[in-house]
């Protein structure tokens, strides 16, 4: 994968992030969080596995690979 192509995968993950932080913070606002529990752990998933899956290919492109 190319230094352009890795950017690429990073910057529509940052754009999975935002979006889930803002929509946890919506579910935390309007106490959704305690009413739909397994909905907001499914939320954090994502929102976890972007940040996993961002850091990886930082890495990558770092590391000048795969």
């Amino acid at each position: 994968m190319m230094e352009v192509e890795h950017q690429q995968v990073i910057d529509e993950l940052q754009g999975v992030i935002d979006d889930a932080r803002a929509t946890m913070e919506r579910f935390e606002a309007t106490d959704m969080d305690e009413r739909m529990p397994d909905d907001y752990d499914k939320l954090h998933e994502i929102y976890a596995k972007a940040v996993r899956d961002q850091w990886h290919y930082t890495q990558a492109m770092l590391q000048g690979g795969e």
